[in-house]
C-alpha cells in the first residue's frame, strides 16, 4: 500500500534540508519520492510503500533534533477513465444521395357507380 507521510522537521538551512532528504531516501521500505513543502520549508513529504513513519521520524530526530509526524495517509491511484465510444459522424463519402421514392396512387372503383372513382 502506497502512503504519503508528512513530517515537520526543523530545517534552518539548505544543508539541513539536504540531510533530511538523504535520511528519508535511505529509510527502510520503498521510497518513491521525497519533497519539501510548507511556507517555511519545514515539512518533509515522503511517498512510498512499506515506509515506517515512526522509524523515519526517530532517525530524523537523532540527526536533526526535532521531527514530528503530521499526517500519514494512503495514496490512491487515479481512477482510470473509460474510453468514450466515438461519436457517430456525418458521412463524408463521395456517393450521391439516393433518389426520392416514387409516389404511388391507387384507384378504387365501387360496384354501384362505375363512373365515380376515388384517388388515394
Amino acid at each position: 500500500m502506497k502512503q504519503k507521510i508528512v513530517i515537520k522537521v526543523q530545517m534552518t538551512c539548505d544543508k539541513c534540508r539536504t540531510k533530511a532528504m538523504k535520511i528519508a531516501v535511505t529509510s527502510s521500505g520503498s521510497v518513491t519520492s521525497v519533497g519539501i513543502e510548507g511556507t517555511d520549508k519545514d515539512q518533509l513529504v515522503v511517498i512510498g510503500e512499506g515506509v515506517d513513519s515512526a522509524c523515519l521520524t526517530h532517525s530524523l530526530r537523532k540527526k536533526l533534533c526535532y521531527a514530528d509526524i503530521l499526517t500519514v495517509e494512503e495514496v490512491k491511484p487515479p481512477a482510470e477513465q473509460k474510453p468514450k465510444p466515438p461519436e457517430p459522424t456525418a458521412c463524408h463519402c463521395l456517393c450521391p444521395p439516393p433518389p426520392p421514392r416514387p409516389m404511388y396512387c391507387e384507384v378504387v372503383y365501387h360496384d354501384q357507380n362505375p363512373n365515380s372513382c376515388l384517388t388515394m
